[in-house]
């Protein structure tokens, strides 16, 4: 037994209610107690997202890391992180990871096996491709393979000084860099040091200038993983689309130059993107999907059997151009972009005495279809474009009309020369337009052709999709470091029930709301601040223009700000309301005649109308959790929302159920708040309980979460005040929140005293 392990004698013999789950534990065949009391809720996971054969998989490789003689901990870190591995790169990648556990085992470089393990899950979410996953391990054995110093004459290997930094700074690496930028960070490291292991491990621990140099160096373009988020919500936004985009990597590839493309596993788009031709990296991505949604909506595809490839290269063009058309009709700001990314060849650039010129043909075709000003002045192409256009009038034509416009060109435009070796490929490649291999469906399958789904492609859902989740990483106080993309935060818009029923609880509140309603109109601002020396204002300043009038009459230069304006003097202030609708909101008051829910809404009811009435920016909003993978944000009112009947009928048909993680609610509450200019920015969290949810045992580890994230939004100038409901708070709510905490022993006044706190904190 490994030192420091917890000897418990009946973990081999332990039981389980499930019986799957047991059977797992016995092949499984552990005897540590530590594996033993995370065991059922891993295999549950497990069992949840694998098949029969995958679980098997599981399990033997989880049995594996047990027999290497390094504790409980690999076994322990490969059965919690695999199934989130498994979900991030959309595919099984044991065996590589695997086989690069073993070389690690075979060498000294052992002790970095739990780190490499640990920090996996994250990578994969990080990369979201089975492919890049398995060029990082490809790189990660590099690295291992290159560091590690052997002695041959006394066959001394000593192990890599850096791998086990590297595997620990990866995931928020490749926050920074694509996956090539991040090879040429590594091969910097290697070279630059490595006859100095010292020196090599503060590189790769980022801790020395020439590795920051050289990632500033390498972080160059729009990195997907930073515009991921912002490309989902645009596909929704404007096409209805929810389909899973796929990063791939150009930088290991170079020959090949791979293509955007999309097939059953989702919209495959580069890992960056460079700005070019005055076009940001982020509408590079948007001209890509926006084409591959083109061919999706509009797209047939077409028997390929018996056209040449030639022939199937032209009606790809002219297809291209067909759906670019009719995206800029329906949305005109994409031609700008278009446009600049297409390449306009020079007419006489090709030589078709000694090169082919058919891609050169065809790309100042393109660029004719959809450029009104091409300026071209060739009277074959001008004939296609005039039939294209008139083709296109009206209904738009069809994938079919198209095919055959272009096999006419091809006909009357073909050239022996088309037939050459030397390909002219200058100003020919239009990067930002997909493979086309949706186009194409082939009765005669090959190994090298894929035929095109079409009810999956050409189908729109109409139901409803949900914005993508925004991860946060959550604070680990034992090892004193982030989880990186630890927590998934799914926002929506709070159901709508029953507007009345709010009215129907305020008339209960009538006297608290008049007595509410004379300190308001005492606070709320009336008096008018003049703003003297404005150069645009409501009125003219009479002592100014009169000094600047002798000014110009004397020869001095007069001063221009002659006007004046007014404001209202008193509050600039916003305000988070987030409320806690965990399970334990059904419980029963000790009247039992009210829920601490329905109380929180008359509370909340109270305090939404005081503030709409003080006219103070305002925004509502609820959490509850079902472990990290779902902490649910559901917004109530929105900071331009008046206090009216669609925010009453949200407040009444709040519903409680879940557990409280809060570090997460207060991160993605906080990312809102601090988006609004304001002098004062609280948020106000009000909650029954501490944090906890279902995946977590020690209660020490959420609330040193959510102590870190209030740390975080007071970093950005937010104040964060608690109102507990819990009278048991004292214990732990000081340890969070520090001193902006309140805690209501009186849980039945709480309609009254929630308004007077906010009075407090703005007075």
């Amino acid at each position: 037994m490994a030192i420091g392990l917890r000897p418990v004698s009946d973990a081999r013999g332990r039981r389980f209610a499930h019986p799957q789950v047991q059977d797992a534990w016995a092949a499984l065949d552990c005897g540590f107690a530590q594996v033993a009391d995370v065991f059922e809720e891993c295999a549950s996971e497990a069992l949840a997202s694998f098949g029969a054969a995958q679980m098997a998989a599981y399990i033997e490789a989880a049995r594996g890391l047990g027999k290497l003689g390094r504790g409980a901990e690999p076994m322990l870190i490969f059965l919690q992180e695999w199934p989130a591995v498994v979900a991030a790169a959309r595919g099984d990648v044991l065996a590589p990871v695997l086989d690069l556990v073993k070389a690690m085992q075979k060498s000294p470089n052992g002790g970095a096996i739990a780190g490499f393990l640990q920090t996996l899950a994250p990578v994969a979410r990080r990369l979201q491709a089975i492919e890049q996953l398995e060029l990082y391990l490809d790189l990660v054995r590099e690295l291992m393979q290159r560091t590690s110093t052997s002695i041959h004459g006394r066959h001394i290997t000593f192990p890599s000084p850096s791998l086990p930094v590297f595997c620990r700074q990866a995931p928020q690496l490749l926050g920074l860099l694509s996956l090539g930028g991040l090879r040429n960070w590594v091969d910097y490291g290697i070279l630059s040091h490595a006859t100095h292991p010292e020196r090599q491990e503060e590189y790769f621990a980022l801790q020395s200038a020439d590795s920051h140099a050289i990632l500033q160096r390498e972080r160059h373009g729009t990195l997907f993983v930073d515009v991921e988020r912002k490309l989902e919500l645009w596909l929704r936004a404007l096409w209805r689309e929810g389909e899973l985009l796929v990063p791939y990597s150009t930088a290991f590839d170079e020959i090949r130059q791979p293509l955007p493309y999309y097939d059953s596993q989702g919209m495959r788009v580069p890992d960056v993107l460079d700005d070019a031709h005055g076009i940001a990296g982020l509408d590079r991505y948007r001209a890509v999907l926006a084409h591959m949604v083109g061919h999706r909506r509009w797209t047939l595809p077409q028997i390929a059997d018996n056209w040449s490839p030639f022939q199937r290269m032209a009606v790809e063009f002219f297809e291209d151009c067909r759906v670019e058309t009719l995206l800029m009709r329906e949305f005109p700001g994409l031609r700008r972009v278009f446009l600049a990314l297409h390449p306009k060849p020079a007419p006489g650039a090709c030589d078709p005495q000694t090169t082919s010129c058919l891609r050169h043909r065809l790309a100042m075709l393109s660029r004719a279809l959809i450029d009104p000003d091409h300026g071209y002045t060739d009277a074959v192409l001008g004939e296609f474009v005039a039939r294209f256009h008139g083709l296109l009038a009206g209904a738009g034509a069809s994938t079919a009309e198209v095919a055959q416009l272009a096999l006419a060109w091809v006909a009357k435009t073909r050239r022996q020369s088309d037939q050459l070796a030397r390909v002219h490929f200058a100003d020919t490649v239009i990067d930002y337009r997909d493979d086309n291999r949706q186009m194409w469906r082939f009765i005669e399958q090959g190994d090298e052709e894929e035929a095109f789904d079409e009810e999956r492609r050409l189908q729109r859902s109409d139901e409803p999709v949900g914005l993508p989740p925004r991860r946060y990483p959550e604070w680990d106080y034992r090892s004193v470091s982030y989880k990186p993309d630890w927590t998934s935060v799914y926002e929506a818009l709070h159901p709508s029930g029953d507007a009345g029923k709010i009215d129907r609880l305020l008339a209960r509140h009538a006297a608290l709301a008049n007595q509410l309603k004379r300190l308001l109109d005492i606070l709320k601002p009336q008096d008018k601040v003049r703003l003297r020396y404005q150069e645009e204002g409501s009125e003219l300043d009479l002592d100014v223009a009169l000094r600047s009038l002798i000014d110009l009459k004397s020869g001095a230069m007069p001063d221009p700000r002659i006007n004046m304006s007014h404001t209202t003097a008193g509050r600039n202030i916003a305000v988070m309301v987030l409320l806690d609708l965990s399970e334990s909101l059904n419980g029963k008051l000790a009247n039992g005649t009210q829920t601490v829910l329905e109380l929180s809404q008359e509370a909340v009811s109270l305090l939404a109308w005081a503030i709409d009435r003080l006219g103070d920016p305002c925004a509502i909003a609820g959490f509850h959790s079902n472990t990290r993978h779902e902490v649910r944000f559901h917004h109530i009112k929105g900071f331009s929302e008046r206090w009216d009947e669609p925010v009453k009928a949200r407040v009444a048909a709040m519903q409680a159920g879940w557990s409280t993680r809060m570090g997460a609610a207060l991160r993605h509450a906080g990312h809102y708040l601090a988006a609004r200019k304001a002098d004062k920015r609280i948020l106000l969290l009000l909650t029954d309980g501490e944090p906890s949810d279902v995946d977590v045992d020690d209660a020490a580890y959420l609330r040193a979460d959510a102590r870190r994230a209030v740390d975080e939004l007071a970093a950005k100038g937010l104040t964060t005040f608690c109102l507990s409901l819990d009278p048991k708070a004292d214990d732990y709510v000081s340890e969070i929140f520090g001193r902006r905490w309140r805690v209501l022993d009186r849980i039945e006044r709480l309609p009254e005293q929630l308004p007077m706190l906010y009075l407090n904190l703005t007075r």
